[in-house]
Order: C-alpha cells, then structure tokens, then sequence
C-alpha cells in the first residue's frame, strides 16, 4: 500500500510541476508564435503543446538521473554528462515537433517548422538564462 501511495503521490507532483513549467515555457512561446507567425495563434493549443513537452522533458531527464544514479546532490556530473546533453537534444526536437503538430494559426492553417524551432529555441534561451542565474 505505502509503494501505490507513494506512485501515486510522484504521479501528482510530476503533473503539477509539469504544468507550472508548461504555463512559464507558453508564456514564452505565444507571444514568439505570434511574432513569427504575424497572426494569432491559439494559447490552449501552446499551453497543451508545451504540457506535453514538459511532461516528457522530465521524464527524460529523471530517466538518465536514475541511470546514472545522480538523483541527489551534487548534480555537478549529471549536467556535465553526455547522457543528459543527448536527452535536451531529444527534448528539442520533441518540442519543435509538438509545437508543430498541435498549433493552429486563427486562420486554421499549421504553424511553420521554422516558427516551432524559433519558439522552442526562445523557450530553452529563458530557461537556461534562469537556470544559470540561479546557479
């Protein structure tokens, strides 16, 4: 019971951070879109996208902490790892395909590939910005 509980409990905190990041990765990807695109996007459509771009992102990354058994601090060698530098890769081009696939213009035609890599790029250029003044 306490194994279930304790799934369960990582299953909820996965999804609440993974929405707190989505929410801060559409507040930067909108108004991109929307600049790029020189129309109204559809927020929804790029809160859902970076929702499920967020979820997966932290699968991954969890997934190479545990292979390479970084789960606690330091984590000076798992940002230094290859493993993890292949994962942001992955995480990327993940973004830029979500972004494509789910975001319709106002005038229902898809966005650009080059729009959704735009976004995708100004979205990880705020979050390593913020992640190194932290640091």
């Amino acid at each position: 019971m306490s194994t279930l509980l304790t799934l369960l409990s990582t299953l909820v905190w996965w999804v609440l951070y993974g929405s707190i990041l989505a929410l801060c990765a559409a507040l930067v990807a909108w108004p991109t879109l929307r600049w790029i695109e020189r129309t109204n996007v559809v927020f929804n459509r790029v809160y859902l996208a970076c929702l499920l771009w967020s979820l997966a992102g932290m699968a991954m990354v969890a997934g190479v902490a545990l292979h390479e058994d970084r789960v606690r601090p330091p984590y000076g060698p798992l940002l230094a790892s290859s493993g993890l530098r292949a994962v942001l890769v992955v995480d990327m081009l993940l973004g830029v395909a979500l972004l494509w696939r789910l975001i319709p213009r106002t005038d229902a035609r898809r966005i650009r590939p080059t729009s959704a890599c735009l976004a995708v790029a100004a979205v990880m250029a705020v979050a390593f910005g913020i992640a190194t003044s932290l640091a």
